[in-house]
């Protein structure tokens, strides 16, 4: 397995993952990542100043990814806790745990003191990982991100 950054030609494939697990999951559609036009584009997305994705590949097949991004209306030392997605066949084997924690020293490394997240009930599994993790549950969201269809905001200090 090789962790390493998005490349442009990662777009298409990185899309796919993320929609194939919000169908999986039966997520909503609207309001999310899903129908947010930046998920076909990941690779221009991330050349956001202050802003990193990392991928999993696995057999030269991309198998996930998660990444730092500077969401618009969070306060400078803050950053989210984005695209956070592993293929089905991929889950299980510490992929995700790696991606995390590779995110989370990048997040560091840029500087930011507190990761913010947005999810929905769907993903219970992601959100143990989470806690996990140290995040806590928030009444309210934080920031811009326009994802007006998740309901579950967490945030950790770093």
């Amino acid at each position: 397995m090789q962790i390493r950054q998005v490349k442009e030609s990662d777009n298409r494939f990185l899309s796919k993952i993320i929609k194939k697990v919000f169908e999986e999951y039966d997520a909503p559609k609207k309001g999310t990542v899903y129908s947010d036009p930046t998920t076909d584009s990941l690779y221009e997305l991330f050349k956001m100043d202050k802003s990193i994705l990392w991928v999993a590949e696995e057999n030269k097949t991309l198998v996930g990814c998660c990444g730092i991004y500077p969401t618009k209306g969070l306060p400078e030392y803050c950053a989210e806790l984005v695209k956070f997605y592993i293929s089905k066949q991929a889950r299980g084997k510490g992929i995700g745990k790696i991606l995390m924690e590779k995110s989370l020293d990048s997040a560091k490394k840029l500087g930011y003191s507190e990761l913010y997240i947005e999810s929905l009930p769907h993903f219970s599994q992601a959100i143990r990982i989470y806690e996990k993790q140290g995040f806590m549950k928030l009444d309210n969201p934080l920031g811009e991100s326009g994802h007006t269809g998740c309901n579950i905001w967490m945030l950790k200090k770093v």
